[in-house]
């Protein structure tokens, strides 16, 4: 068991789901999705309520296989922070750090097709657009073995302030940085020397290395930091530690009904297991195990794993880089 922090957003996501109305067609080349009259009103078959934000996906993973998991983030003081500080304390995710900004609570609406599984996520940022009102100093009280920092919006001097932080008091740090911070890489490239775990996708990874393949992307990434994970949507992946290098596919073949907080499943399924003493493979079997749990429910918290139950086996190779 370890004591971990999240940094990062927190979002009251909304779901409405329907089989009819959002079918997708092609305008002008590109994908539109939901083909509905303005002026209309349209009938939607299920609402949901969820709970979202990376920081706050990740610090559920981390709770519910077993570790001191604390969220840092900014929520307000209305029904909406009420309801996420509620699921985080059943979630047993320590909240005592939480900051509250006069902004309003983060909010998505995500219509989602039924039948295809298609989405389109319409985002409120409010009290998670900023971060600077957060000193590094206060994981000092918490004495945490890893920080897991997920999107700051761009916020780059956040980020260098706690990243200078956790390297000066022998902190471990993951980072799974959004495309803001990539906006940056001037700033962001000489940072990812402070970081253990960089956690990318493949377009990200191209964003900062060149390369077109996972193995020249995967090569170029781990000239910064020590261990490397590259996602590929349904493809799997590759990750190095640069003792070992595995290419992986995707845990199980399965119809995905939500993708949101695929990627935070996996990054903190893997922190997880690693915290927990499993060693690099399964780290990475259990993180692929715990994106696919996360896709096949509603929302981006129902399918999060416990590290309890067997895994089988999936495939994983282990190449040279």
């Amino acid at each position: 068991m370890a004591r971990i922090v999240s940094l990062g957003s927190a979002l009251q996501d909304i779901y409405l789901v329907d089989r009819d109305d959002f079918v997708a067609s092609t305008i002008g080349g590109s994908s539109i999705f939901g083909k509905i009259e303005i002026g209309t009103k349209v009938d939607i078959d299920k609402i949901s309520y969820e709970v979202g934000g990376g920081g706050t996906n990740s610090a559920v993973t981390f709770a519910r296989t077993g570790h001191d998991a604390f969220f840092i983030g900014n929520i307000s003081h209305d029904p909406v922070g009420e309801a996420i500080l509620a699921a985080l304390d059943h979630e047993d995710v320590n909240t005592s750090y939480v900051g509250f900004s006069r902004r309003g609570t983060g909010l998505s609406i995500i219509l989602l097709d039924m039948k295809s599984g298609e989405r389109t996520i319409l985002t409120h940022r409010g009290a998670s657009a900023k971060f600077s009102n957060f000193d590094p100093k206060i994981l000092s009280d918490i004495d945490p073995d890893w920080l897991y920092i997920s999107t700051l919006r761009g916020d780059l001097d956040t980020l260098e302030k706690f990243l200078t932080y956790a390297k000066a008091f022998d902190i471990k740090v993951m980072l799974n940085p959004g495309l803001l911070e990539l906006e940056s890489l001037d700033r962001l490239l000489p940072l990812l020397s402070n970081i253990d775990i960089l956690l990318v996708n493949k377009s990200e990874a191209a964003k900062i290395v060149p390369g077109k393949i996972l193995t020249e992307l995967l090569a170029h990434l781990a000239n910064y930091c020590e261990t490397v994970l590259i996602t590929d949507s349904a493809s799997g992946g590759i990750a190095t530690n640069h003792a070992e290098t595995y290419r992986f596919g995707v845990y199980e073949d399965i119809k995905v009904k939500d993708t949101t907080g695929a990627g935070d499943a996996f990054g903190s399924g893997f922190l997880a297991a690693l915290a927990n003493g499993k060693s690099f493979k399964d780290s990475l079997i259990f993180a692929s195990a715990n994106s696919t749990s996360v896709v096949v429910n509603l929302g981006a918290k129902r399918g999060i794993l416990n590290g309890l139950g067997k895994l089988h086996l999936m495939p994983i190779q282990k190449v040279d880089l």
